[in-house]
């Protein structure tokens, strides 16, 4: 077929390869998507109802209602101390939609775009259909955090952005104000983008959670995607934001009122329910995600595994290489010999290998049948 030849060079994700395949064999546990498993708030639901019942079901402004920005620029302020206007800020299409408006209108072939690896799987096809070059920075040896020392020696003339998707998928780590400053003051004199991708901002355990853009001399240079997919349960409703300096958002709404029109109207209104009455709706999911990551940590190193123990989101990254089986071979076997679905450490990477990612987004009791039948796996490897 005839396709423009860099989609030629994309695979379908290695995550949703997985996925297929788990929803393929009967009797299957997943602990593959990461999906919350709470039910979306029912007072945000209620809102959905009223936007219909309403009669909000037409366009809306390319940028989004203008009562969702003002929304979503009060509650990264209260949470996370970052300024933004309106007018600074896009609703998109979910957090996707943000990274892809972002890179299709920062990057210009050949550019450079800096992603601190192992690293979720939707960064680099959209950085290779711009033209631009992935450069992978192995963060295994530092907890699976960048380092301004590791950021230093890859950044080139070349480098137009630097991504830190933190909390991160796959790894569940994150990055403290100490670490953060580090990594600005290597680069705010640099011209180049800082990419912060925030959607896990809110199941951080234990500790704040800090935005980059937060920094001095960060916020001109940072783009921060963010998102209600996993704060409020609304993977569904797919609705994002990006907040940039306003020349910047002007550029990014060309592509983003020809690519979609406007994000989804009765998710909007939704959305604005979730950001003013539900300032709080994710700390009983945060509370449960963190004790399920604790459980699982404690049984799989029972069984064997090395694992960081996560600092935040739903997931864990456990190191498979005592057990001797690449990670896509580990999965395959898993789910056929055991029936639980992971997903093999590859997908996030090639400096993934050797790791497979659990979610601990499910019920308790399905996270714990289908730790069992890991241990018994791994018993006999």
């Amino acid at each position: 077929m005839n396709v423009h030849p860099r989609l030629n060079d994309i695979d379908i994700s290695g995550i949703r390869k997985m996925a297929e395949r788990i929803a393929r064999t009967p009797g299957a546990l997943s602990l593959a998507i990461g999906q919350p498993d709470f039910p979306t708030p029912g007072h945000i639901i209620e809102a959905a109802k009223r936007a219909l019942d309403t009669g909000k079901t037409g366009y809306t402004p390319n940028a989004g209602v203008p009562e969702l920005r003002e929304a979503a620029c009060r509650f990264v302020n209260r949470k996370y101390g970052l300024d933004y206007r309106p007018e600074e800020t896009i609703v998109t299409v979910g957090a996707a939609e943000a990274i892809d408006l972002t890179f299709r209108t920062l990057l210009r072939d050949g550019d450079e775009v800096v992603l601190p690896a192992p690293v979720y799987p939707g960064y680099e096809p959209v950085v290779r259909l711009c033209g631009a070059v992935p450069v992978f920075v192995d963060t295994r040896s530092t907890g699976f955090k960048l380092t301004a020392e590791h950021l230093e020696r890859h950044l080139t003339p070349r480098t137009r952005c630097v991504v830190l998707p933190y909390p991160s998928n796959p790894t569940g780590q994150t990055m403290d104000r100490r670490e953060l400053e580090n990594i600005a003051n290597l680069l705010r004199d640099i011209n180049l983008f800082v990419v912060s991708d925030e959607i896990y901002s809110e199941l951080v355990f234990y500790k704040e959670h800090v935005s980059i853009a937060s920094l001095p001399g960060m916020r001109d240079k940072t783009v921060v995607v963010n998102g209600l997919s996993k704060s409020h349960a609304m993977t569904g409703f797919r609705i994002g934001f990006v907040f940039a300096p306003e020349g910047l958002i002007r550029q990014m709404l060309k592509m983003h009122q020809y690519a979609v029109t406007c994000a989804p109207t009765v998710s909007q209104y939704a959305a604005i329910e979730a950001l003013t009455n539900g300032f709080d709706d994710a700390a009983p999911m945060r509370e449960e995600y963190a004790r399920r990551a604790a459980y699982a940590c404690r049984r799989l190193r029972a069984f064997g595994f090395d694992v960081v123990e996560p600092e935040a989101t739903f997931y864990l990254f456990p190191s498979i290489l005592p057990f001797g089986l690449p990670s896509e071979t580990f999965a395959v076997r898993l789910l056929e010999e055991e029936k639980v679905g992971i997903v093999p450490g590859n997908a996030f990477s090639p400096i993934g290998e050797g790791y497979v990612r659990l979610s601990c987004a499910c019920p308790p009791e399905q996270l714990e049948q289908a730790l069992d039948r890991i241990g018994k796996f791994v018993s006999r490897l």
